[in-house]
């Protein structure tokens, strides 16, 4: 019983350096892309040619309307990706149960639960971040 305890451990400390590194990656990505973005305006700011305000958005890919619709596309796509799962858990769990324990339904029962609510807020959030930028291109001066 011990050997499993230790095998249980590594493969928590896997999991967790696995999603450490997946996060690190992603942070370095992002900087990439913004040092790439920053030296593209760097030389067309070297190169003297005028700079406007639409040039520099498109170059640091600060749109206004477009990010804000991508942002609250893909929460809701996320959302609706998560809800999506919860069933599949609880009968990941039946059928688990069935053959080994019927404790491991109430335990994949519960990973649903978690999942509709986790669903439910990056649905919810998706709604919140469209007002939020719709408020804000509201009150933004036509051009």
């Amino acid at each position: 019983m011990e050997g499993l305890g230790a095998g249980a451990g590594l493969a928590a400390l896997g999991f967790w350096l696995f999603v450490a590194s997946v996060i690190a990656v992603g942070v370095w990505d992002n900087i990439r892309k913004r040092e790439s973005q920053h030296e593209t305006l760097r030389r067309v700011v070297e190169s003297g040619q005028p700079i406007d305000e639409n040039l520099t958005d498109k170059l640091l890919s600060i749109t206004s309307g477009v990010a804000s619709k991508d942002l609250e596309r893909d929460l809701k796509v996320s959302g609706l990706i998560v809800l999506a799962i919860a069933p599949g858990m609880i009968l990941m769990g039946w059928l688990m149960s069935i053959g080994l324990a019927e404790e491991l339904f109430y335990i994949m029962a519960g990973v649903s639960a978690l999942m509709v609510c986790l669903g439910g807020g990056l649905y919810g959030t998706a709604i919140a971040v469209g007002r939020w930028f719709r408020d804000e291109n509201d009150a933004r001066p036509p051009v």
